[in-house]
């Protein structure tokens, strides 16, 4: 597994920026060329650049995985547009709804998505549909901002480091594989601090080495 500390646009939150699947990373436009490349070469994807709403916060706003693409509703139609080349490999969705960071409500890979809990019923079911996913309601460590607070990729799972023995203990009968850590040296927001899928972490460049050990267990293969 590739193990990178960096910041992107000076900024230590590269999940802010970013979101990734096994094939596939999302960045936004105000990626540098240089940044763009190292992403692509550790997390082993193609890259396709893009924003939502005008922002660059896609790590924020979107949420991917192998199967399909999530954008809030409020994208505009010339950035859907931007993901019609994706179409033919992938389901692209607009999801309805006051809740528009999808990144930071929904945690998914290729098998499961857990969501906000106060995401309703007719939000739940287009996540499953167009992520092709079980639907698992929860929130961890308190937060019900999952995607924000926790790491996931189909080899395992990193939780915050506040999730409850409990909470852990569910997370291990979902993925199996599982840590908890803190990022940027004791920040929470260890799914904003870091983009990752099975071939590759980075985190940003505050984080510590203990921290990102304690990533690479939850994310490495057993």
């Amino acid at each position: 597994m590739n193990l990178l500390k960096r910041n992107i646009n000076g900024n230590s939150y590269v999940g802010a920026f970013s979101a990734s699947s096994e094939k596939l990373t999302l960045i936004s436009n105000g990626v540098s060329p240089k940044d763009e490349s190292i992403i692509r070469e550790n997390l082993a994807t193609e890259t396709h650049r893009l924003s939502i709403n005008g922002s660059n916060l896609i790590g924020i706003y979107a949420v991917l995985n192998s199967n399909g693409v999530l954008l809030p509703e409020m994208a505009y139609a010339e950035e859907m547009r931007e993901l019609n080349s994706l179409k033919e490999r992938i389901r692209i969705g607009a999801l309805p709804g006051d809740m528009n960071a999808l990144g930071n409500n929904i945690l998914a890979n290729d098998k499961i998505a857990i969501i906000n809990p106060n995401f309703d019923k007719s939000a739940s079911d287009m996540i499953a549909d167009v992520l092709d996913v079980e639907i698992i309601r929860m929130s961890i460590g308190g937060y019900e901002t999952v995607g924000a607070n926790n790491i996931l990729t189909n080899n395992g799972m990193v939780l915050n480091n506040f999730a409850s023995d409990k909470e852990l203990d569910m997370a291990k009968d979902l993925v199996g594989n599982v840590s908890q850590s803190t990022a940027n040296t004791g920040s929470v927001f260890i799914g904003l601090a870091s983009v990752a899928n099975t071939k590759g972490l980075i985190v940003g460049e505050d984080t510590t080495g203990f921290e990102l050990a304690r990533m690479e267990e939850g994310l490495t293969d057993q």
